[in-house]
């Protein structure tokens, strides 16, 4: 019997070559940077990663440097920037392990669905270093039932959404956000896949603690197929 995990990846692997790009760059192409946001990077030791200004200079300074249109990066990374704000900070445990593949590219980069589905839920999550405007989608490929979240997106993303609104496959649906309305990050797209919502509804936590990893992981796949990397 397989689980809900080997279930979607064997579905996603099965359909890999059928899915629309969800932003407009070839994310295998030489001028995107694979980026480390580890502990590992010295780099990140040098910023001040609480100062969004700051680490936007950083992330832009060195895409400029590769001549990268854009940066990739981040699942199941063990993240050291985390520590910037007090919303990854845990009762007993900070949450440092990041759940899904992150995008960074200049705000107003378009984001468009990688299959058809529908508008699960949407909100505006608006504490610091939270996801801003987040838009979750619902989709269903060969009974297997799975979902897709947008975090760190335009105000205007949501304007005239509804829970049920059809998306069609390949349209453009959403826009990277500028640092006031996105969390307060350097714009980029975080990209997750969920397989059980857990009752949540326009959010979903995209970072866990060490100790639960192997459990989040189990709910949400590497993304990397969805996004043709």
């Amino acid at each position: 019997m397989q689980t809900p995990h080997q279930a979607l990846t064997n579905t996603l692997i099965k359909h890999r070559l059928s899915f629309a790009p969800v932003v407009p760059f070839n994310l295998n192409g030489e001028n995107i940077w694979h980026i480390n946001l580890t502990a590992s990077n010295p780099a990140l030791h040098q910023i001040d990663l609480a100062d969004t200004e700051a680490f936007s200079r950083y992330i832009f300074g060195e895409m400029e440097q590769q001549k990268a249109v854009a940066a990739i990066g981040g699942y199941n990374e063990d993240r050291f920037l985390y520590h910037r704000s007090r919303h990854f900070d845990g009762t007993t445990e900070a949450r440092t392990i990041h759940l899904g593949i992150d995008i960074w590219a200049l705000a107003g980069t378009p984001v468009s669905a990688p299959l058809a589905g529908t508008v699960h839920s949407f909100a505006n999550n608006k504490n610091f270093g939270d996801y801003g405007y987040t838009i979750i989608l619902r989709h269903e490929l060969d009974s297997c039932q799975f979902f897709t979240l947008y975090g760190h997106l335009s105000a205007a993303s949501c304007k005239g959404l509804y829970k049920g609104k059809a998306i069609a496959k390949g349209q453009t649906f959403a826009w990277f956000g500028e640092p006031r309305e996105n969390g307060h990050w350097p714009p980029h797209l975080h990209f997750q896949l969920i397989t059980d919502m857990l009752g949540k509804s326009g959010d979903f936590p995209g970072v866990c603690a060490q100790s639960e990893r192997n459990y989040y992981m189990s709910i949400c796949p590497n993304p990397a197929i969805l996004l043709g990397v």
